[in-house]
């Protein structure tokens, strides 16, 4: 099910799935390791101390009500006492599911990789107010969302789920957002990696964990992650 929806995602945007996305910038000089962020070549950001002992990777779908649950959950509990110290990183990777999907992801990787996880809890912390004109759009709104070029696309689901505002909040000018919208060589990259988790069976669902390159099966949960990650440290 999985495998066919990374190949859905592919064929709805239309991209080319562009190889590397640069090297990763070095870690800043360290005081507080939450402070340090590195965007990877395979275009995902780490939270925390690179060489870290515990390395957990996230895949994160921002329609998802799990993967909002999980970030409110979980969020201070990771930066107090797992990234903090150095111990543990956190590296966030897009799993883009559908058209809203892929839009999101892209706002979240606009600007700076400092930006990213204020970004990405900023979409996360709003999701049920943002999603919820999905339920009420029209067939002509999701129409515009999923045909023509790309930024056009992304530009419409922008506008009709009040996207642009969470980024003006967030500092962002309507054409700075728009520039993001409209980067078709990172969405095609996005997609590339969403079929390449699916292909390695790192995810069943989201939010999906791979803790120090091993998938956690059955663990969708703050909950079930937790005792993981503590006996990991320990």
């Amino acid at each position: 099910m999985l495998r066919k929806l990374g190949m859905i995602v592919l064929a709805l945007f239309g991209v080319v799935a562009l190889a590397g996305a640069g090297k990763p910038l070095p870690a800043r000089s360290v005081g507080n390791w939450n402070a340090t962020v590195v965007r990877t070549p395979i275009d995902s950001h780490l939270l925390g101390n690179p060489n870290a002992k515990v390395k957990l990777v996230e895949y994160i779908s921002y329609t998802c009500p799990h993967c909002a649950h999980f970030e409110q959950e979980s969020d201070a509990q990771l930066r107090i006492g797992f990234i903090a110290t150095g111990k543990g990183s956190i590296e966030v990777r897009s799993f883009v599911r559908d058209g809203i999907d892929m839009t999101v992801a892209l706002l979240t990787h606009c600007g700076a990789p400092n930006r990213f996880f204020a970004n990405h809890n900023a979409f996360l912390r709003s999701q049920q107010t943002w999603i919820a004109p999905v339920m009420t759009a029209t067939e002509a709104q999701k129409a515009r969302w999923y045909n023509g070029p790309l930024p056009s696309r992304t530009r419409a689901i922008a506008a009709d789920l009040h996207l642009y505002d969470i980024m003006e909040k967030r500092g962002y000018s309507r054409a700075e957002t728009d520039r993001c919208l409209a980067d078709t060589a990172l969405a095609g990259r996005l997609a590339k990696h969403t079929q390449e988790a699916v292909d390695n069976d790192y995810v069943n669902g989201t939010p999906s964990f791979v803790l120090n390159g091993v998938p956690l099966a059955g663990t969708y949960s703050w909950a079930a992650l937790k005792p993981q990650l503590e006996a990991a440290l320990n």
